[in-house]
């Protein structure tokens, strides 16, 4: 159950960004742009609740999926390692790709003075914004996993009716 609320806490803040603080930062001049993003990196880096929970969710499915299989739950077993692998993914991609175009920006400094400034800011954009949507989708998947998990675990352990 753990693992479900905080891989549905990623999906969610991967999916608002999608759908809301990506698309508004558009519509911004790209000093605007820029300073916020550098905020907003600067702000769910420093947070430790952001910290606990993009880690510890894979944590959660990976010790699921190990208990699962120890007590021979292979129905159970294998979606918990379907949504362990689409994490690690997610994770991957993070720190691949999200985390060093999070450290450019930062690295630019003040916006207002930064150097070639709109292909700075283009380039952010091209990259960060579709691989962000790849980061939800994987989290989506996950979560579904996780969902049938915890369905094939409650049909499992659900005490027989008799007829």
């Amino acid at each position: 159950m753990a693992s479900v609320l905080c891989t549905g806490l990623m999906a969610g803040l991967f999916f608002a960004y999608d759908i809301s603080v990506m698309p508004g930062l558009a519509e911004l001049d790209d000093r605007t742009y820029a300073a916020a993003m550098q905020r907003f990196n600067a702000v769910i880096d420093a947070s430790p609740l952001f910290g606990l929970v993009f880690l510890a969710t894979l944590g959660l499915m990976v010790a699921s999926a190990i208990t699962a299989f120890r007590k021979k739950r292979h129905a159970v077993a294998i979606p918990l390692v379907v949504a362990a692998v689409c994490y690690l993914v997610v994770l991957v991609i993070t720190v691949a790709v999200n985390l060093p175009l999070n450290a450019e920006l930062a690295a630019l400094g003040n916006p207002a003075t930064a150097k070639d400034l709109p292909s700075v800011i283009e380039d952010f954009k091209s990259v960060w914004v579709p691989v962000n949507v790849v980061r939800t989708v994987l989290c989506l998947l996950s979560l579904g996993a996780l969902c049938s998990a915890l369905l094939r675990y409650g049909r499992a352990t659900a005490p027989l009716r008799p007829v």
